[in-house]
């Protein structure tokens, strides 16, 4: 049969096919290699999210958790941590010799004084400065500048309004120990600006405290004597100071405290005993912890002229190392 021109129209197109086909076969490696895809835009899913397949991404997801870093020790939120360094900070406060600068200022108001039963007012500015001695031991410096309005007491005694003796205390106390305590001297410095207000005569005597800090109590015991050194035929200070003190502190940074600020003059031979029962809160003003803490007190011993009652409030600053 002789071939048509239809026939060998048939045959050429078919011969171009086959050659294309052999062309691309050789072209082709052995393995393929996917592209990479393009770069998705913000808010597209990837290709491991949406177009792997499901045992695909289930591998990778098995594979991120077997080398994810795991820790058996629970990372407290930020309030946790707040709360606890508050806590820390006030139990550190009912500790009068604590490894903490802190700046008390303690407004107290007692009334009862004299035949006028005057009152008086009186604010007890007293820093303490803890101050390093070595990798065993601290000396803290515990200081008390007082500043007094007083009334008329009596009707030929004028109210005063100024400074009294200044009291500078020095404890030697070891940096470590389940018993915490220290030693020192303490000095009496004659600053009073009118003699209503203090002694006006310089003295000196010893110092101790010891204490213990266990599941949030605080208990423990402060005492001082002073001798002083009168420029005259005054009567010389000879006086006796115990400060018990038990004090507890909450999780939440609030302190409740009981204690007894004592005096006994020996020249005179009478007692001044007030219970002071107060309550404190630590807050940070900013990144500055503060405690606030309000309080009164009744005097269980008192002189004749001596007060009945008081109140106590103020603040103090503190500076953590």
């Amino acid at each position: 049969m002789r071939p048509t021109a239809d026939m060998c129209n048939h045959a050429m197109v078919w011969t171009c096919a086959l050659a294309m086909i052999a062309t691309t076969s050789r072209a082709q490696p052995a393995t393929e290699t996917p592209a990479a895809p393009p770069a998705s835009s913000p808010g597209s899913p990837s290709r491991t999210e949406a177009t792997a397949p499901a045992a695909e991404r289930e591998g990778a997801e098995k594979r991120i958790e077997d080398t994810a870093p795991t820790s058996t020790t629970p990372i407290p939120a930020a309030g946790a941590t707040s709360a606890s360094s508050a806590a820390e900070l006030s139990k550190k406060l009912s500790n009068p010799i604590a490894n903490l600068i802190s700046i008390p200022f303690q407004f107290n108001y007692d009334e009862g004084f004299g035949p006028n039963d005057a009152g008086r007012w009186l604010l007890n500015f007293q820093p303490v400065i803890p101050i390093s001695l070595g990798e065993r031991w601290n000396l803290i410096l515990r200081t008390i500048v007082p500043v007094i309005s007083l009334e008329s007491p009596a009707p030929t005694i004028d109210g005063e309004t100024g400074i009294g003796d200044i009291l500078q205390s020095f404890f030697f106390s070891p940096k470590e120990g389940k018993i915490i305590w220290g030693i020192g001297p303490a000095i009496n410095y004659p600053t009073a600006t009118d003699h209503t207000l203090g002694a006006q005569q310089w003295g000196l005597g010893p110092t101790g405290v010891v204490l213990r800090q266990r599941h949030g109590w605080t208990y423990g015991i402060l005492a001082n004597h002073i001798w002083g050194f009168p420029d005259d035929d005054e009567s010389e200070i000879n006086q006796t100071f115990l400060q018990p003190f038990l004090s507890y502190t909450f999780h939440t940074a609030t302190s409740i405290t009981l204690n007894s600020e004592s005096t006994y003059e020996w020249n005179a031979s009478e007692w001044t005993v007030p219970l002071n029962l107060t309550v404190g809160q630590v807050v940070h003003l900013g990144k500055l912890p503060v405690q606030f803490f309000v309080g009164g007190r009744w005097y269980a011993e008192s002189p004749d002229d001596g007060p009945e009652w008081g109140v106590r409030f103020g603040f103090t600053l503190l500076l953590p190392k």
